[in-house]
């Protein structure tokens, strides 16, 4: 443990920056899986509401990506290859089945 007041400061600003960097990636995570489950199920099944879902996933994934992005959780380039996957993934899908 740190003597230095400054230093002791420091690493509980460490500790709760780090703590909400892992809430944000673990969200953005989820959230990614949530939308290729909603994709591969609209692929089996294409349907409107399924399609809607999945726009919806995209959209909250998308949101969430973005907002990592704005605090510095992640990249801006990791967070524009997140969501470049999540695209190619839908379309990768789409055109299989059709």
């Amino acid at each position: 443990m740190s003597n230095i007041k400054s230093a002791t400061k420091r690493v509980q600003i460490a500790e709760r920056n780090r703590l909400r960097n892992k809430s944000y990636k673990s969200a953005v995570r989820t959230l990614m899986k949530k939308y290729f489950t909603a994709v591969e199920n609209y692929a089996a099944n294409p349907s409107d509401e399924l399609k809607q879902e999945v726009e919806r996933r995209m959209s909250e994934a998308y949101s969430k990506i973005d907002k990592a992005v704005k605090r510095g959780v992640i990249h801006r380039n990791n967070g524009s290859r997140k969501k470049a996957r999540l695209a190619k993934n839908f379309n990768a899908r789409v055109k299989a089945t059709a």
